[in-house]
């Protein structure tokens, strides 16, 4: 991986900084931390001139043992026993750090192999990865075998009495939120961190140096209950990510634990802010919890909120089948969320089993001519007088006249024009006596409450990331990779967004499971 310089705002760098000790009182207060005078001999405050304008993003290394190597600060820090060693954990034990999980689930005997391509063919050859469905092109570098599990150790970095630790969650809503910022405050109350030291920023990035947003305190009362409702006690927000102001903040505050929640841009920002503490010696663990409700994070199994997004989209689905069948000649036209990947769109096809055709970003279509769409949903509503079409809001860009991308937005997202709006046009033309009904759910099915799958799922990977902040790690994230849980640093899964593959099994069996012809 090459080395990346990214632009901060600043003066002259200052690398002469002591590490802070991990054992320092501080303040059970936010008010109180802000005020606070700077530790002598401890951690000098960190003004304008203290952080240099440029900071180099350290490349990803692989161990010995051919692992996935995370990035830790054990040797700035004082190991001491976890405090769970008095009851083995709660009866479950303790992860090695010698425990490793397999990244590579499957070897194909060849290219012809259904869910192979050439690429991931040649790179098992070549003792490469291949997670899942993501294929090879979309990764940068070759990954070793193994990755480290996740899960808490014997050993801990930090005296739970005397740390500090922050919550932000980033980017747009998912389902979940709540349910991982309220494992998050749990796990780390039950490590040991007392009440007024842990800090919820609000409404993304820009809540660390908004002077019109103050952080607040979050304790087990203050979150109890919160995994009932959607959306996110903390707020959030698109962009925001002045790094240098951020680790300022950090540094002030005394913070030793950051938390971010967020998809590949608050990832991003979290890899960002843990590059220039590293560079300043600013002792804070920077995790990451993947979120994406598109499923787009590389290598992850999956996203948490996207089962229930799934769940949510099917009532979209299925009300779209009442309307058609209910009617003469009637086209229910239903778009799902899904800029760059289509998971979404196709998961809850299957799931639902009333769709005729499914659309996503990584196919390619065609509307006019024999083998089009338009003929084949002719077909269909011959055939059974009725049709329902599900399409990801980033399928068919290309057919929009001037293209349909209108940018990017504050996570660098792809800025879409409406494709069901306009096939719903195309459809008026082509049908003339059709009755069609086009239903966009758009942002009710991310700010619902969790389905139970998603509920655990939420508070395993809010734990892991606390065991994996008291373990000394740091520049990580935390995900489900071939059902087992690990730690995988960030740069990894911030390369390129998954993508539904289409010679991959999933998207194939939905083509198999509807009857759905190429449409090229």
């Amino acid at each position: 991986m090459q080395l990346h310089k990214l632009p901060v705002s600043g003066a002259a760098s200052h690398r002469g900084r002591a590490p802070r000790a991990p054992c320092v009182v501080k303040p059970a207060t936010y008010g109180a931390i802000v005020k606070q005078a700077p530790r002598s001999g401890v951690r000098p405050s960190a003004g304008p001139a203290d952080l240099s304008t440029n900071y180099v993003i350290e490349p990803v290394s692989f161990g010995d043992d051919a692992v996935l190597e995370c990035p830790e600060l054990r040797s700035k820090l004082i190991a001491r026993p976890s405090p769970f060693v008095a009851h083995n954990n709660f009866g479950g034990g303790f992860v090695s750090d010698g425990d490793r999980v397999a990244l590579n689930s499957m070897r194909f005997a060849s290219a012809d192999s259904a869910g192979a391509s050439r690429a991931n063919f040649d790179g098992h050859a070549k003792g490469a990865v291949s997670v899942l469905e993501a294929s090879m092109d979309q990764l940068n570098m070759t990954l070793p075998p193994w990755a480290i599990r996740a899960g808490a150790r014997k050993d801990i970095y930090f005296d739970p009495t005397q740390t500090t630790a922050a919550i932000v969650t980033c980017g747009g809503l998912c389902p979940g939120l709540n349910d991982v910022v309220q494992g998050l405050v749990n796990k780390l109350t039950d490590y040991g961190v007392p009440e007024g030291k842990i800090l919820g920023i609000k409404y993304g990035f820009r809540g660390f140096y908004d002077a019109n947003v103050k952080p607040i305190v979050l304790t087990k009362k203050v979150v109890d209950g919160i995994q009932l409702q959607g959306g996110t006690i903390l707020g959030t927000s698109r962009g925001g990510a002045n790094i240098r102001e951020i680790v300022k903040r950090i540094d002030m505050w005394g913070v030793d634990m950051l938390f971010v929640v967020g998809g590949n841009g608050g990832n991003a920002g979290a890899n960002a802010i843990n590059a220039m503490c590293r560079q300043h010696d600013v002792p804070c663990t920077v995790i990451g919890v993947p979120k994406s409700i598109d499923n787009d994070i590389l290598l992850i199994d999956k996203c948490f909120g996207f089962d229930t997004a799934v769940e949510e989209s099917q009532r979209a689905l299925m009300a779209a089948k009442v309307e058609a069948s209910s009617a003469r000649k009637g086209i229910g036209l239903v778009k799902l969320m899904g800029r760059q990947s289509g998971f979404i769109a196709m998961q809850a096809s299957m799931a639902s089993g009333v769709v005729d055709a499914c659309l996503i970003p990584e196919v390619a279509f065609k509307l006019d001519g024999e083998r089009g769409l338009l003929a084949y949903l002719d077909t269909v509503i011959k055939a059974k007088g009725h049709c329902v079409l599900c399409v990801a809001e980033g399928a068919g860009q290309d057919l929009l006249e001037d293209g349909g991308q209108l940018g990017t937005d504050a996570s660098g997202n792809p800025i879409l024009k409406d494709i069901g709006a306009f096939l719903k046009e195309k459809f008026k033309a082509f049908f003339k006596d059709a009755d069609i009904k086009y239903i966009d759910p758009s942002y009710m099915i991310r700010s619902v409450s969790t389905t139970t799958n998603d509920r655990i799922y939420c508070k395993i990977l809010a734990h892991n990331s606390v065991h994996a902040a008291f373990a000394g790690y740091t520049g990580i994230t935390v995900g489900l990779v071939n059902t087992h849980y690990v730690y995988l640093p960030i740069p990894v899964i911030i390369q390129a967004p998954r993508k539904v593959d289409p010679r991959g099994k999933a998207w194939n069996r939905l083509r198999a499971a509807i009857g759905q012809p190429s449409f090229q």
